[in-house]
């Protein structure tokens, strides 16, 4: 079963299968280490629709949630 990145809550974790993003925005997520097969968790959302805090590995990413809705995660 497959979701998004914007659906995971706080604390969850899963793993990336897919990023549906323009290429520029792909290479930017690739460089950040947001990859398929990464595990990614959500360790906080802001309010009102705000950024996303993930961590991937050691290393913490805020991301806007346009770009984390291209994210497609499996749930681990």
């Amino acid at each position: 079963m497959t979701t998004r990145l914007t659906t995971l809550k706080p604390g969850n974790s899963a793993a990336i299968t897919a990023i549906h993003a323009a290429e520029a925005l792909h290479h930017r997520l690739n460089a950040l280490g947001l990859r398929v097969g990464k595990q990614i968790q959500v360790m906080r959302q802001a309010s009102f629709h705000g950024p996303l805090h993930v961590r991937v590995g050691s290393t913490d990413i805020i991301i806007r949630r346009s770009d984390a809705a291209c994210i497609e995660l499996r749930a681990a």
